[in-house]
């Protein structure tokens, strides 16, 4: 097994050697795009040149994206140990944790710059990017615990919060630092469009705000590996303490009571208040935020105030025909990257166990593609790949497809052994392993990886859109930023929040009906 494993590893130098030669003669020989893909030893050197402007902007970074990451987990993990054990919580507070997950980060931080001061816009962007991916593995964790443990305690008198802690959380912990992971790189990347938006002197975003235009690709590629490096130390600490504390978290069976497969037993008429309440609850709560914030009339737009914008204004009419036309440019787009990007996830998952050497050597590719910021990866793509689809879908596809496959390989990676022994016994391929026990068995997983693809599609076509294309609703955010159009990038926020719930729902729908159908409960 050692020699196995030190052949792999072998393997692994040598594929990314040659890779790095490769990129070495490309870059030097400008065989790309003019001198778009810079050599690595050109980017290194460009590095060392600019060494002295790099300590004040990474620490910058490192500040907004820290805190936000703590602040953005401590009150996911709390959010979804709640959502978990009180599903009447989950239907209510669905509308906000979706509002917070699909809300651009390119719309709003130009309007925190305004409203907020110092260090809050990049902290608020770094907790927002982080809450929604740990808050859905905390429940998905917690609700796909062992029914039986859980009835033991039950039986001997627990309650509902002792339950949590002597077995939920245990089960859900492997779960938990696969969110974190993923979050780690958010918080890097939600920082830095904070600092793209505006505001303050220091920060790899202003860095880079800085350095484009210049024509320089080879301080673009060095401010990339900056933000990947910093992004990929914090995925690789959690991914140590996942390695070392999870073990022992592991179920050693199947559950074997559905938790609360189908209906929940609440009665229609409260299933209506609570649906109600969560799309009144984001509403009520932006209106609130604004009053409290104090900001002018001309820059928060109430309600009430877009509602005046969009249907009541003499340039109402002008204003939904650029919104109706900007989403039919974004939506096709959006629904092929979303789709492809599951499709590669689920792909590598399933490579990951039946070949575990081709994730060894792909796994830094996935890192590079999930952090290098993509306002610093999308003007060279430009130069790669040209403005037209074939950019916008990678960058989404990109965006899309690492935390879809860290959470689809975490939910192979759980099924157990015990569960395997059989179709073994037979003389059962790996295929058919997967097909018959490992791919239901991880349903769960497979469905929260898509409900966290479907908002991060949508962001990624409009970033691409808003730096390379001049299409869609990324353009007309950034015309509209240009104009100090207000109204329009409140518009341009809320319809792409409509949009990423729309998609969301329908995942929802199609996760219950598949689920109940095998005795397995989706997670609210």
């Amino acid at each position: 097994m050692g020699i196995e494993a030190t052949g792999a590893r072998f393997a692994m130098l040598r594929n990314w050697l040659v890779l790095l030669a490769a990129w070495e003669v490309v870059g030097r020989f400008q065989l790309v795009a003019g001198g778009a893909l810079p050599a690595p030893t050109a980017v290194l050197s460009r590095l060392w040149v600019d060494r002295a402007d790099y300590p004040p902007h990474i620490w910058a970074t490192l500040e907004g994206a820290g805190l936000g990451f703590l602040i953005g987990n401590l009150l996911a993990i709390g959010a979804g140990a709640v959502f978990a054990l009180f599903p009447a919580a989950a239907r209510l507070g669905r509308g906000i944790n979706i509002m917070l997950f699909a809300l651009p980060p390119i719309a709003i931080s130009p309007l925190l710059v305004l409203t907020l001061s110092g260090m809050t816009p990049r902290v608020v962007l770094a907790a927002i990017a982080c809450y929604f991916v740990t808050m859905t593995a905390t429940v998905t964790g917690i609700t796909q615990a062992d029914g039986r443990m859980v009835d033991l305690v039950r039986a001997y008198g627990g309650a509902r919060w002792k339950t949590l802690v002597l077995v939920q959380a245990r089960s859900a912990l492997p779960s938990i630092l696969s969110g974190l992971r993923i979050a780690a790189p958010n918080a890097v990347l939600g920082s830095i469009l904070a600092e793209f938006g505006g505001g303050g002197r220091f920060g790899l975003g202003v860095y880079l705000l800085g350095s484009l235009g210049r024509a320089e690709p080879d301080r673009l590629w060095g401010i990339g590996l900056a933000a990947t490096l910093i992004a990929g130390l914090a995925y690789a600490v959690f991914s140590l303490v996942a390695y070392r504390f999870t073990g022992a978290t592991k179920a050693v069976t199947m559950p074997a009571t559905p938790p609360g497969a189908g209906g929940d037993g609440r009665p229609f008429w409260l299933n209506a208040v609570l649906t109600l309440g969560s799309i009144l609850l984001p509403i009520g709560l932006w209106w609130l935020l604004l009053i409290l914030m104090g900001t002018p009339a001309m820059i928060a737009k109430t309600p009430a105030g877009l509602f005046e914008y969009l249907f009541l204004l003499p340039g109402s009419g002008e204003a939904q025909l650029r919104l109706l036309h900007a989403l039919a440019q974004t939506l096709p787009i959006t629904l092929a990257g979303m789709a492809l990007g599951i499709a590669f996830a689920f792909g590598l998952a399933i490579a990951s166990v039946v070949r575990p050497g081709i994730i060894r050597t792909f796994m830094p590719v996935a890192l590079v593609t999930q952090t290098m910021p993509l306002v610093a990866l999308t003007p060279l793509l430009v130069l790669l790949l040209g403005r037209g689809p074939s950019v916008v879908l990678w960058i989404t596809i990109s965006v899309t497809f690492f935390p879809a496959f860290v959470t689809m390989a975490q939910g192979l990676s759980l099924v157990p052994r015990a569960a395997l022994d059989v179709p073994r016994a037979y003389g059962a391929t790996a295929f058919v392993q997967l097909k018959l026990v490992s791919v239901p068995a991880s349903l769960p997983y497979l469905f929260a990886a898509t409900r966290l693809a479907v908002p991060r599609a949508l962001l990624g076509v409009m970033i691409a859109e808003w730096l390379a294309t001049g299409t869609g609703l990324g353009n007309l955010l950034n015309q509209s930023r240009g104009y100090l159009d207000y109204g329009m990038i409140w518009s341009v926020a809320v319809v792409s929040v409509l949009i990423s719930v729309l998609f969301y729902q329908i995942v929802v729908v199609i996760e219950r009906q598949v689920l109940a159908r095998r005795g397995m409960r989706a997670a609210e």
